[in-house]
């Protein structure tokens, strides 16, 4: 009766012998797979247990098949409950296919150098890495199935982002001192489930202290190669250091570029630019740049400033007696003095022409002769003159000798305005500020709309005007924080004047002035590059290259 039943059971079934060999097959069974005593791996084209057995996934033909293992309890036969699914073997594939990602996973979060803790939504840690055991110094296996909040009252965990990120919903970072004493960063990242709650809170866990040692040693080993730097261009008779010099503008880089390339030969050169553009301080530039540095000084003399009748004694000196009021020893001039070095002629097309042919002749001839001398003196000297006035124009009028402007017209340098490279305006306020600060001990600041007007205003006495109205406002200013209320009176009626756009303004010129302001407008109402960019309707990266290209800053 036993068999008959079985037999009609609406599932396949079978029954093996411990050596697989198949003892007896149901109806159902034998539908789909003709039986006749052979074993198992006879009839069946793959057989695979599963969960330690107790499931077989088995094919024949095509066909996937699934059977529950059951051994008999008073014989050493086995029964094999079956059924034929599609579904299930699909299940059963995935399940494989997650065990494989899984195994990966814990690889990749047991082999990572930061420390990996995980716990569930009530702070239970699941799962922690090795990594942790060589920031905390406590085996990994202690935290799990801990709380964090347990951890932290015995002094294991100082702070735990756990909480934090529970609480916020998001993610948290922190920086800490651990058990160790070692300092490490800790970000806390949750896992939403697929309501949006959180159902695990991933933390990552990395040591800042060797990430500190390493940019210790990196700042050193700069430091090191600064001074690498400084003693080679020193060996090389090259000062390295740009004292007082503030080079932001394309056109200014250039023109320093060309001066260290010029700054170790002897060929004249001629400084051009309107007053105040600092053409002395290129001058110096030069010279501290150059070997004559080592050997000789520079010496200047504005040959605007000095009455023409002593002009030519102070230029070439005299001899004791030469004329009434001489001194009785005589004295060397300016040539003599510069010998090895350098003399800067400043405001050299205020010489006299008389005076423009000896000149003409001490630097071809290099030999200087004194006034009231018979015999010339030679002199080993690099001349750096500086004008600004058309020099080209003078001598087409006659007032400017043509031979001595070619002769000092060897290497030109032709200074712009400082209306021309706003680029340099700003950096030059911020040292300005800082050499009043320090001259007359004061702690100025600047308000973003006195940097404005510094910007936008056209500076006809281009970088010394700047210097003095500092220093000016500087000294006669109470408050610490120097604003447009505080211009002169005349700077203030500029203030108030429209941006200048004038007929001679081409359409890109016009554009970047709108951009700019523009740009200003937003640094004031938004905080980052992302948001500017949105608001804006501009992409991120455009933002950051015009940002950089009008020198703004948040």
């Amino acid at each position: 009766m036993e068999a008959v039943i079985i037999d009609k059971l609406p599932f396949p079934f079978f029954i093996a012998a411990s050596d697989n060999r198949i003892l007896y097959s149901n109806e159902m069974l034998q539908k789909h797979i003709p039986f006749s005593g052979k074993c198992i791996h006879e009839v069946f084209d793959t057989w695979a247990e599963l969960r330690g057995g107790q499931l077989v996934h088995a094919s024949w033909e095509g066909k996937d098949w699934i059977f529950i293992k059951s051994p008999f309890l008073d014989s050493e036969k086995i029964g094999y409950i079956g059924t034929f699914s599609t579904e299930l073997t699909s299940l059963i594939k995935e399940l494989k296919e997650a065990n494989k990602v899984n195994r990966e996973l814990n690889a990749v979060i047991e082999n990572m150098y930061d420390g990996i803790y995980i716990t569930n939504k009530e702070g239970i840690t699941v799962k922690t890495n090795s990594a942790i055991e060589r920031l905390t110094g406590i085996p990994k296996e202690y935290y799990i199935g801990k709380k964090v909040a347990d951890l932290m009252k015995r002094g294991i965990l100082k702070n735990s982002v756990t909480h934090q990120v529970l609480e916020k919903k998001r993610s948290v970072s922190l920086v800490q001192q651990n058990f160790k004493g070692r300092e490490v960063l800790l970000t806390g990242s949750p896992v939403l489930d697929e309501n949006g709650e959180i159902e695990s809170i991933v933390t990552n866990i990395r040591d800042l202290s060797e990430l500190n040692d390493l940019q210790a040693a990196l700042t050193k080993a700069n430091q090191l190669n600064h001074s690498y730097k400084e003693e080679i261009e020193r060996l090389k008779g090259k000062s390295f250091t740009k004292s007082g010099v503030v080079i932001r503008s394309e056109q200014l880089q250039k023109i320093y570029e060309t001066a260290e390339r010029i700054a170790n030969v002897d060929a004249t050169v001629l400084i051009l630019g309107e007053t105040g553009t600092g053409k002395d301080v290129l001058a110096r530039y030069i010279f501290d740049n150059s070997e004559r540095s080592r050997r000789g000084q520079m010496i200047k003399i504005n040959c605007g400033a000095i009455p023409p009748d002593l002009l030519e004694s102070e230029l070439f000196g005299y001899e004791a007696g030469a004329f009434t009021g001489a001194s009785g020893k005589g004295k060397p001039g300016m040539f003599e003095l510069a010998n090895d070095g350098v003399l800067f002629l400043d405001e050299v097309g205020e010489l006299p022409l008389h005076l423009q042919v000896k000149l003409l002749r001490v630097i071809q001839e290099r030999e200087v002769q004194r006034i009231g001398g018979t015999v010339p003196k030679k002199v080993d000297v690099r001349t750096i003159a500086a004008t600004n006035r058309n020099l080209k124009e003078m001598v087409a009028d006659g007032k400017f000798r043509e031979d001595l402007f070619y002769r000092l017209n060897v290497i030109p340098i032709s200074i712009p305005p400082l209306s021309d490279r706003k680029a340099d305006i700003l950096p030059l306020v911020d040292y300005f500020l800082e050499v009043m600060n320090s001259k007359y001990s004061l702690e100025k600041q600047l308000s973003s709309g006195l940097k404005e007007f510094f910007y936008n205003y056209g500076w006809p006495g281009n970088v010394r005007e700047l210097s003095n109205l500092i220093e000016r406002m500087c000294l006669v200013t109470e408050e610490s924080t120097l604003t447009v209320d505080h211009l002169p009176a005349d700077y203030r009626k500029t203030e108030m004047q429209a941006i200048p756009i004038n007929e001679m303004m081409t359409l890109k010129q016009a554009t970047e002035i709108a951009e700019e302001k523009l740009l200003k407008l937003a640094l004031k109402k938004y905080r980052t590059t992302y948001e500017l960019a949105e608001a804006l309707d501009s992409s991120q990266p455009t933002i950051v290259r015009k940002l950089k290209k009008y020198n703004l800053k948040f």
